[in-house]
């Protein structure tokens, strides 16, 4: 059997991202139907010293689609939080999702053997492609998820592992 960098990045960034989309959505219902303010939602952490459901939600768009990016421009730096609400939080990860969709198999499995350098300031780490998306990215895009998916059900939301997982690849006969 094989398997491309294609299906084991931009397929399962596609899939989770799919399921943060159906879980953001199910968070936002239950805070509206719970008169519970989105926007303690958007900096609420799971502990003082970790960074605020705001942040996970972006990070997990930044080691998908910024972590594609990055191999292609040779450079990747640690997210960068801004300001967005419960609602811009959604729409980015739809445009992420969307993003992602617009590359071409060709085009992911091409990024293996790109070299590119991660860091900020004067700390910099050297990679190749295909190990940066699979021991870097995927590891932090999967903390992100599923630290923003813990967050919400924290919070009552009423998800499940089926929600979390999207839409899973089965066997189409």
């Amino acid at each position: 059997m094989s398997i491309t960098l294609y299906d084991a990045t931009a397929l399962t960034f596609l899939q989770i991202l799919g399921g943060a989309e159906r879980v953001l959505e199910k968070g936002r219902a239950h805070c509206e139907a719970n008169d519970i303010d989105l926007n303690d939602i958007v900096e609420m952490r799971l502990i003082e010293d970790m960074l605020p459901f705001r942040y996970q939600v972006i990070a997990m768009t930044h080691h998908s689609l910024g972590a594609i990016q990055g191999v292609e421009a040779g450079a990747f730096s640690p997210p960068v939080m801004s300001d967005l609400d419960y609602g811009a939080l959604q729409d980015l990860v739809s445009e992420t999702r969307g993003a992602i969709e617009q590359y071409s198999p060709d085009t992911i499995n091409g990024l293996a053997g790109n070299r590119l350098e991660f860091g900020g300031g004067s700390f910099r780490l050297p990679y190749v492609g295909e190990d940066f998306l699979l021991s870097f990215s995927l590891p932090n895009f999967y903390f992100h998820a599923t630290t923003a998916y813990d967050m919400l059900r924290m919070k009552g939301v009423q998800i499940g592992k089926r929600d979390f997982a999207g839409r899973v690849r089965f066997l189409k006969t």
